[in-house]
């Protein structure tokens, strides 16, 4: 994939969180989420749902990039640390693999507002041929 790339198929639910990748290379991909008032809890911070899929959801594509024809990948498990509140701003997911074997993958995302670290998740991602 080249840096203008979306990823290999769009998503409904990532066009709902209105998240967009700015890059996408190599084992390496970055994205952008605009926060929104659709996107906040009762408590008008934002959801640590919308933080998680920002970061699941740049894994996957940064994994994509490493793929062969017809492989697809799907997460394992994801754990994720939340350092700090959002109530407005960009965020930026930016995601590296860490680790691609035959069958298995570990990546890392950091995710931040403006300059301020907000959530670190680590992830296992399975891969797998396409059926």
């Amino acid at each position: 994939m080249t840096d203008t790339q979306e990823p290999r198929r769009k998503s409904p639910f990532v066009e709902l969180l209105g998240l967009r990748f700015t890059s996408v290379k190599d084992g390496v991909s970055q994205c952008t989420l605009e926060v929104s008032d659709r996107l906040m809890n009762p408590n008008r911070v934002l959801h640590g749902g919308v933080v998680y899929s920002m970061a699941d959801t740049a894994m996957g594509a940064a994994l994509h990039s490493l793929l062969d024809e017809g492989q697809v990948c799907a997460t394992i498990e994801i754990k994720i640390v939340y350092l700090k509140a959002v109530t407005s701003g960009i965020l930026t997911c930016e995601t590296k693999v860490l680790s691609k074997e035959e069958d298995i993958a570990v990546m890392e995302s950091d995710v931040r507002n403006g300059s301020h670290l907000v959530a670190r998740a680590l992830g296992t991602f399975s891969i797998f041929k396409r059926t």
